[in-house]
């Protein structure tokens, strides 16, 4: 079975908590989407104000992510879920800490875009930056679309992009040191859109085990350290 539904129980107040979990996963994923995209924007546009408005957002996604985890321990102490229901809980709990790491790294690009603002100039890399945002963007809203849905073969398909994004963050690694040996002058400006590069391949990292997580949720199985071909 690839999609599933909440269950309904006599209590309708457990259905009730249930929903609520599955609604504050995706307002917080929301958030995150959001704050990834104002980062990237800020750093492209070298609008620090922007950056720093992601930083103090950074603070909100992490208040998130203690309620829904409260909410999580108050949903098992008093209603001892089974099945379905134990999975959801802890598929939910799983990812909200993986979304409070996207929410890190991109936080960490704020602060890279406020770097660069400062030095002034555009420095190389920025084309390699947005080209791996745009993928690592996709890869975030199909989990997060997989997961409205309980859908656990769009979440193994949309996992798989992952992978594509790693080749790239790879390569674009590569050309970035060549650049830098080449010209040691662009070292520290380079060097800023380098730890960019890094925090986005983090948040696909982060986005992947999103949709490890709704596997888990939807068909009980653990696919976290299995290769996609298994």
């Amino acid at each position: 079975m690839e999609k599933i539904t909440l269950d309904q129980h006599i209590s309708r107040q457990f259905n009730t908590d249930l929903e609520h979990l599955k609604t504050q996963t995706l307002a917080m994923g929301g958030l995150v989407e959001q704050q990834l995209q104002d980062a990237m924007r800020a750093l492209e546009t070298g609008d620090s104000e922007l950056a720093l408005a992601v930083l103090e957002t950074e603070k909100q996604i992490d208040a998130m992510e203690r309620d829904i985890d409260e909410a999580c321990t108050t949903v098992i102490a008093r209603r001892q879920p089974a099945a379905t229901d134990l999975r959801m809980i802890l598929a939910v709990s799983r990812s909200v800490r993986d979304l409070e790491r996207v929410g890190d790294e991109a936080q960490r690009i704020a602060k890279m875009a406020i770097g660069l603002s400062e030095e002034g100039g555009s420095p190389r890399g920025y084309v390699e930056a947005r080209h791996i945002a745009n993928g690592v963007r996709e890869l975030l809203r199909g989990c997060l679309d997989a997961f409205t849905r309980f859908d656990a073969q769009a979440a193994r398909e949309t996992m798989t992009k992952d992978k594509q994004i790693d080749l790239d963050y790879r390569s674009a690694v590569r050309e970035l040191i060549t650049y830098m040996m080449e010209d040691p002058r662009s070292i520290s400006r380079v060097m800023n859109v380098l730890w960019t590069l890094r925090a986005l391949e983090r948040i696909g990292d982060h986005a992947k085990n999103i949709c490890e997580h709704i596997v888990f949720l939807v068909e009980g199985k653990d696919i976290r350290h299995v290769h996609p071909e298994d």
